[in-house]
């Protein structure tokens, strides 16, 4: 027997996004299904090949695998945005190279990265002194300090835990990382704290760090599915994961 059925316009009905993931991230995709659980959000994700040694040189192989980690998407969907899910990487490669190499297989989707995204939310939040906390050798947080100081921030304090293996870095606690970012606001005054590395656990303590330190938090995963939310058009405030999601895109 033969059954009928009818067709609807699937789950993607506000906005289909796309993140692609590093083969070594353990943290991402935890993060993103809670602040992107949200009717009519659909999120689809990719890996893209990456060695566990967080270094300069490696992070840069990833631009060539990046159009292969788009095509993976489902064909079948128009996505509103891509995102790939990379800090150091975007650093090192650069925001504009990211966008073009996905759009060699999307061309017109919207594109944005962690760094892209963390610049973006520093704006919104009016910040221009940052607090900055990374998981990365010393090479690789010095080329995103200065990126960040290139968009016009300024570091008002630094630490790092000056961890080269992804593997580890996704075992930090999170403790460890609220610890971290309350030293880091302690050193100078600052506007907000960017936690760097979409493998740090911060969700669920970033309201904790904003509460003891008064100011607001940026982390990778954090800044990108708000970014891409945004981007996308889907508005509304999430509290729940920092004063960032208090904030149109616009503001």
């Amino acid at each position: 027997m033969k059954l009928p059925f009818d067709t609807d316009a699937g789950i993607g009905t506000r906005a289909t996004l796309g993140v692609i993931v590093l083969e070594t991230d353990e943290t991402l995709e935890a993060e993103f299904s809670r602040m992107t659980a949200q009717e009519g959000v659909a999120l689809y994700h990719s890996r893209i090949p990456m060695v566990p040694d967080i270094r300069p040189e490696t992070l840069a192989l990833m631009q060539a695998d990046l159009p292969a980690s788009a095509r993976l998407f489902p064909s079948s969907l128009d996505f509103d945005v891509i995102g790939y899910g990379c800090t150091s990487a975007s650093t090192v490669i650069g925001s504009d190279k990211v966008a073009k190499a996905v759009r060699t297989v999307l061309p017109d989707v919207k594109v944005t990265d962690p760094l892209a995204a963390i610049i973006a939310a520093g704006k919104v939040l009016g910040a221009a002194r940052l607090g900055f906390v990374t998981p990365y050798l010393p090479e690789v947080s010095a080329q995103m300090r200065g990126k960040l100081e290139e968009a016009g921030f300024s570091i008002a304090g630094f630490g790092s835990f000056e961890e080269m293996d992804d593997r580890v870095v996704a075992r930090i606690s999170e403790a460890s990382i609220s610890e971290a970012a309350k030293q880091v606001a302690q050193q100078e005054d600052c506007d907000a704290i960017v936690i760097s590395c979409t493998n740090l656990r911060c969700l669920r303590v970033i309201p904790v760090i904003e509460e003891a330190t008064g100011v607001p938090v940026i982390s990778s995963n954090q800044a990108l599915a708000w970014h891409m939310l945004r981007l996308a058009g889907v508005e509304g405030a999430m509290p729940q994961f920092g004063k960032l999601f208090s904030h149109a895109l616009s503001n």
